[in-house]
């Protein structure tokens, strides 16, 4: 069986550059399902139509497929949002196959769009209740006033429904339900596409409400494809303006190219900015030295392999297997043509005294805007045996000055990058430039909270300190291990701050904290007036201390755990739940099981449709059986 998907533009192709896609599958006698080979689909798929074999079994589909058939009901109250079932996608066509198949519940549907979208203002849970409410009162008559009320009492409202309205609704809210399951980043899952299969629909509805339905399915969901079988007498009462529709295939199947040329112009100068998060300074300082030799250049992310550079600078911030993959692909593509360079790469290396001195090229990274970015001070007197500043720096020195930064005036708005300036002798005097130059600044590598003192804080609390984007006030500090919190608490009420005032401390793990002394960090930081918690996990710098080499979780770590999850901050919470995700995943490779409080915990609020399979692997630690 050979088939040929034609995918939405741009919605399902933004990955993978063409509209139309070839698969196929074998299915022998006893039913074993083989995917076609790539040759055998050559023969089979049209020449102009790229082919890929299918990976059966790997993962879930990128694409949303629905099946619906006549023997449905409603599934039981309290159990559609629980998720611990890793392969509760099939339910999406258990109503096709097997009489009896149950749907998700209405008033839990509808209650928790409620609670979402009006209690809590979501928007893609609010869109789809007005969507429902407007369209299944036009087209079928339904009383959904009193739908959006998170008062109203809504088993009240569906058992008055007559029987007919509850059967032909409760398909419409379970595609509703798994659309919204499929798109969690859409603000407007319904309009999501799809393809929707449908056995005798005109058994859903009263035979003279047949036409109202599939006008029903047209208006509330615009985007998906639906191929019906129906008897005769339901074809007969097909409206004739459906019949003449048809969705539309923008491209013409030939595969698209990408924006960036395969091949570059002649002498061109490649840069590679290979895992920054912010822009990179050095690529910035190389793009000024060959733009005044009159070169051109261009600047590529990541993965990048094209043909035809002259040259390739790569710059790697991180020490990651993520990033070291990258440059071995780069390496392999681009040979004696590649420089590369960073942190992440080798510490030892630096840009010739000639570029650094330069002033970098800001037309490289147009989204800084009115932004500067650079350097001070470089080093740092401490030598903690997690940082890359003490062999990559050494002790602090000044390497620039505010006013060149600004560039004379131009920019108002700094993200500084130094390591530790508080450490430099002539600390106080730079901070009083800031404050009475009235900058903003963002101190992206934090401020050390122990070199503090009065007279700083009251100059600190001067300087207008913002996130990196400049929409909001943040100050930054960090707290890597449980020592002195006593002290530094002492020293963070010289600020004064208040809770608007956004202070952010940076607290890493993985390294050489245990799971109680981790507890210990949030609770201190979470008696602090203002703060909250943004965890980093530890990544070591080529040749440096490994990671978690200690005993994490010590004789009893589940009355621990309990306590970590019951910490609550205001904000950031996302990278509480990256580390939470980092504990849950050891506590599995040391004990063989889960800690379900803290399973809870994770998909309390996001990717809630994954838990399933997340319990099923162990946290990611085994294969599931499909």
């Amino acid at each position: 069986m050979v088939h040929v998907l034609a995918r939405h533009h741009p919605l399902d192709i933004a990955q993978s550059g063409g509209t139309m896609l070839g698969s196929g599958v074998d299915v022998d006698a006893a039913g074993h399902v083989v995917s076609l080979r790539a040759k055998d689909l050559s023969v089979l798929v049209p020449s102009h139509i790229p082919a890929r074999k299918l990976n059966i079994g790997k993962k879930s589909s990128a694409y949303l497929l629905l099946a619906y058939g006549g023997g449905y009901r409603s599934g039981p109250r309290g159990e559609d949002f629980e998720f611990t079932d890793p392969l509760f996608r099939r339910t999406r066509f258990h109503s096709l196959l097997t009489q009896d198949a149950p749907l998700t519940h209405p008033v839990d549907f509808i209650n928790r769009l409620r609670y979402k979208g009006i209690r809590w203002g979501r928007i893609p849970s609010r869109n789809v209740l007005r969507a429902l409410c407007a369209q299944l009162s036009k087209q079928l008559d339904i009383p959904t006033d009193s739908w959006p009320d998170v008062d109203a009492d809504m088993v009240d409202a569906w058992n008055t429904l007559p029987p007919w309205q509850q059967r032909a609704v409760l398909p419409i809210l379970d595609m509703a339900r798994q659309m919204m399951d499929a798109f969690p980043r859409s603000a407007t899952p319904l309009e999501m596409p799809g393809v929707v299969l449908m056995d005798q629909p005109e058994t859903f509805c009263p035979s003279e409400r047949f036409k109202d339905y599939l006008t029903l399915l047209d208006k509330l969901f615009p985007r998906l494809q639906f191929i019906l079988s129906a008897g005769a007498g339901a074809m007969e009462r097909f409206p004739p303006t459906f019949r003449q529709q048809r969705l539309p295939i923008p491209y013409n199947g030939i595969p698209q190219t990408k924006s960036r040329p395969v091949r570059l112009p002649r002498d061109t100068i490649l840069l590679i900015d290979v895992d920054g998060r912010l822009p990179n300074l050095a690529l910035m300082k190389l793009c000024t030295r060959h733009r005044q030799k009159g070169r051109t250049v261009r600047l590529e992310k990541r993965d990048c392999f094209l043909k035809g550079p002259d040259r390739v600078y790569a710059s790697t911030v991180f020490y990651s297997p993520l990033s070291q993959r990258r440059n071995r692909r780069l390496r392999q593509h681009y040979g004696d043509k590649l420089i590369l360079g960073g942190t992440g790469e080798d510490i030892t290396s630096r840009l010739p005294d000639s570029v650094e001195a330069l002033r970098p090229d800001y037309t490289l990274y147009p989204e800084l805007g009115d932004r500067g970015i650079g350097f001070i001070t470089r080093g740092c007197p401490f030598a903690c045996p997690f940082c890359v500043v003490p062999p990559k720096e050494g002790g602090p020195r000044q390497v620039n000055d505010l006013d060149t930064l600004l560039e004379g005036g131009r920019l108002k708005k700094l993200i500084l990058l130094d390591d530790n300036i508080l450490s430099h002798p002539d600390a106080d005097r730079l901070l009083r430039e800031m404050a009475e130059q009235n900058v903003m600044v963002n101190f992206t590598q934090s401020l050390d909270l122990r070199l503090v003192n009065r007279e700083r804080a009251r100059v600190i609390r001067r300087i207008q300190c913002a996130n990196t984007r400049f929409t909001r006030s943040n100050f930054h500090f960090s707290l890597n291990h449980n020592r002195n919190m006593d002290r530094l608490a002492k020293k963070y009420r010289l600020f004064d701050f208040k809770p608007r005032d956004n202070v952010e401390f940076l607290c890493m793990y993985g390294f050489n904290t245990t799971l109680e002394e981790d507890v210990d960090r949030f609770r201190f930081l979470r008696s602090l007036p203002g703060a909250y918690v943004f965890m980093q996990k530890y990544l070591p710098i080529k040749g440096g201390p490994p990671p978690d080499t200690i005993d994490f979780f010590g004789p009893n770590p589940d009355p621990l755990i309990d306590k970590l999850v019951g910490i609550m901050f205001t904000q950031n919470m996302k990278s509480m739940e990256n580390y939470y995700r980092w504990v849950s995943r050891r506590y599995a490779e040391t004990y063989g099981m889960l800690h379900i409080g803290l399973v809870d915990t994770i998909f309390r609020y996001n990717h809630r449709h994954k838990k399933g399979e997340y319990i099923a692997s162990l946290a990611g630690t085994k294969k599931v059986q499909s």
